[in-house]
């Protein structure tokens, strides 16, 4: 995963900048290395607003002045080579803004962190873990997703088997039972709620600091990856639960992360997200599209990851998605669309179709958008699947009543077969 070089080239830095760096996670971060057969760490952060950037961390005191970043002409990046930073060392930013506040922020491209309710980014390789799903590696490459059925089993890590308050299994024990259970429970894939690092347990991880790094709540990430390489050797597939339409605002995460508005938009308007009180993303920001796009691929490439389920599409799409009249916008047609972010999702979803032709990309939304699952050049949203809440919301609605009056709405069981050829759709029996 690393790139093994001591800086970040200009190229990269040029494609990160206008949104075309699809695999950043290669440049951005913290990266053991070798510079002149010295070992270290190589560090790159995006802080443009910054006046100065620092590392502090357990080799320091925790005070950045002996670990200057240097900035790379006007790209807005920061980066810096460190001797002797090896592996498992724990760091964070030191950001002087523009207003010469001092303060810490996790890096936005950790591979790893602290378990809560620390805070602090850890250097690690991901490099070492030896792989063994070579075979399904090539039946997924020669096989389409629509070719055969899928019965998708969803869970929460944190809570499908637990010894005791805070006493989490590990990945590396959920590989056993869990993956027992759903191979011969006949799933044929497992839908993992989001494992990005996040500070509150009772999210479920929807509300995310840490969007490259598997939560350190079940383990280090080669225990994440040997419980999808085990699913993948017992013929399952891995879908992981995905959340671009917002983050959380906690202190170290990506909010203000240089001490101005960057990952969310300026207007508060558009950035508050009211309904689960976090930040939405800056879709149309360049770099802001590096990171996402780079990150739905990172855990393809890196953690072998099958598909992704898209959290949360219609509050996306939708500028006044669940906002008080105070807050409503327009984009610049007059309309209540985000054209940003739909022009997002359909880059996203024609990058990753491009290096992996048989990926799932599934859209969770409520929304009545057309062409979630046509293909981008008919002027679809590129999505292969959408999650049909309508469904599962009509079948529950059905089984409420007691037999003898369920005659009387039999109409929700069967309204979906109005629009069920509308799109490709997935039918949820879900925690939602």
């Amino acid at each position: 995963m690393t790139t093994g070089t001591a800086s970040v080239s200009q190229h990269d830095l040029y494609l990160y900048n206008n949104g075309e760096l699809f695999r950043a996670y290669r440049a951005f971060g913290a990266h053991p290395c070798e510079r002149d057969g010295v070992r270290g760490t190589r560090f790159a952060v995006w802080a443009p607003h910054a006046r100065e950037v620092r590392l502090a961390g357990d080799f320091n005191g925790w005070r950045g002045d002996s670990h200057p970043l240097a900035p790379s002409g006007t790209t807005g990046v920061w980066q810096a080579f460190f001797p002797g930073i090896a592996e498992g060392a724990a760091y964070k930013y030191e950001i002087v803004d523009a207003a010469g506040r001092v303060f810490l922020k996790s890096d936005p491209f950790a591979f790893f962190s602290e378990l809560r309710p620390g805070t602090a980014s850890i250097v690690a390789n991901l490099d070492n873990y030896p792989w063994e799903d070579h075979s399904w590696q090539e039946r997924r490459g020669r096989s389409k997703p629509y070719e055969r059925p899928m019965l998708i089993y969803e869970v929460h890590l944190g809570s499908w088997r637990i010894d005791g308050p805070e006493q989490f299994w590990t990945y590396e024990r959920l590989a056993g039972e869990l993956v027992d259970y759903v191979a011969d429970n006949g799933y044929t894939h497992i839908e993992i709620l989001p494992l990005t690092e996040h500070p509150f347990d009772r999210s479920w991880g929807y509300q995310t600091t840490g969007y490259y790094s598997a939560t350190s709540r079940y383990g280090h990430p080669d225990g994440l990856k040997r419980l999808v390489d085990r699913c993948h050797q017992r013929g399952i597939g891995v879908l992981l639960d995905w959340v671009p339409g917002h983050f959380c605002k906690d202190d170290h995460g990506l909010r203000r992360v240089d001490g101005e508005p960057l990952y969310e938009p300026g207007d508060w308007r558009v950035a508050e997200k009211p309904l689960w009180g976090t930040l939405a993303f800056d879709f149309g920001r360049p770099e802001v599209q590096s990171f996402l796009i780079s990150n739905a691929l990172f855990w393809m490439d890196v953690y072998h990851i099958d598909g992704i389920r898209v959290d949360a599409v219609a509050s996306m799409i939708d500028l006044n998605f669940d906002k008080p009249p105070e807050m409503h916008t327009r984009n610049k047609r007059g309309g209540i669309e985000n054209l940003d972010a739909l022009d997002w999702i359909r880059k996203l979803n024609e990058v990753v179709f491009r290096y992996y032709p048989n990926a799932l990309v599934i859209a969770e939304d409520s929304s009545a958008w057309p062409g979630v699952t046509a293909p981008v050049y008919l002027g679809g949203l590129g999505f292969n699947y959408k999650w049909n809440m309508g469904w599962m919301n009509g079948m529950l609605r059905n089984m409420e009543p007691e037999p003898a009056h369920r005659s009387e709405v039999h109409h929700l069981a069967t309204f979906s077969t109005v629009y069920a050829y509308a799109v490709n759709y997935v039918l949820p029996l879900a925690r939602d």
